[in-house]
């Protein structure tokens, strides 16, 4: 018998939870990029985390997040559209008050930014946490609650505080390229579902002995 594995595509993967919604089938922003399974929680509302959570977004920088990570309440993403100019004496947008002001729009678009904010696979996020434009978070890397992430997060690293600083990391070197190499969150869905237990809380050994042939 096939294994069942949930439905990617439901909006909330557990219908007594309103709070918990998958991010895919919620964004509707083509800047916005989302991996299977991974989900928001908050109980306020979180089908609103494209207005709530991913702030100033005017493009063209994109927000991307991969596969099956975890975001907690009110973890906000600031987007380049938040940027003033500072190579002047006020970083006031006088332009977007509009008036003779919007007459000089140009001063206030262009300005240099980071690129896509990027969200690896299997990333944890804690409750309250900022992601600064620009800013990519590796695979597997967990975010404390309450970080302010001002500066790329390494695979697997585990950061915090406010400016948030690397912590520890989760493996040693050589395991993690081993984990980036397995790269289980690209398996097929039902073997997967298969080896659950073993991407939960098996050894490096046995993940890898769960590989799919072929893989």
């Amino acid at each position: 018998m096939s294994p069942v594995p949930p439905d990617p595509s439901a909006l909330h993967p557990m219908p007594d939870q309103p709070r918990v919604v998958l991010l895919k089938p919620l964004v509707t922003s083509p800047l916005i990029e989302v991996g299977a399974y991974s989900y928001y929680d908050d109980p306020d509302d979180a089908t609103s985390f494209e207005t709530q959570n991913v702030l100033y977004h005017y493009g063209p920088e994109r927000l991307v997040i991969g596969k099956f990570c975890a975001l907690g309440t009110g973890v906000r993403f600031l987007m380049n559209g938040a940027n003033h100019r500072m190579d002047g004496p006020s970083t006031f947008p006088f332009p977007i008050m509009g008036g003779d002001w919007a007459e000089h729009f140009d001063l206030i678009t262009g300005l240099p930014g980071r690129g896509d904010t990027v969200v690896g696979n299997d990333v944890w996020i804690g409750n309250g946490a900022t992601v600064m434009p620009g800013v990519r978070i590796g695979h597997g890397a967990i975010v404390a609650s309450g970080s302010v992430v001002v500066e790329d997060v390494p695979d697997y690293g585990i950061v915090g505080g406010n400016p948030a600083t690397l912590i520890r990391t989760r493996y040693p070197a050589a395991d993690i390229a081993r984990l980036l190499a397995l790269a289980w969150w690209d398996w097929p869905i039902d073997h997967l579902t298969r080896h659950l237990r073993t991407v939960m809380s098996g050894t490096l050994a046995e993940l890898e002995a769960a590989k799919p042939s072929g893989g």
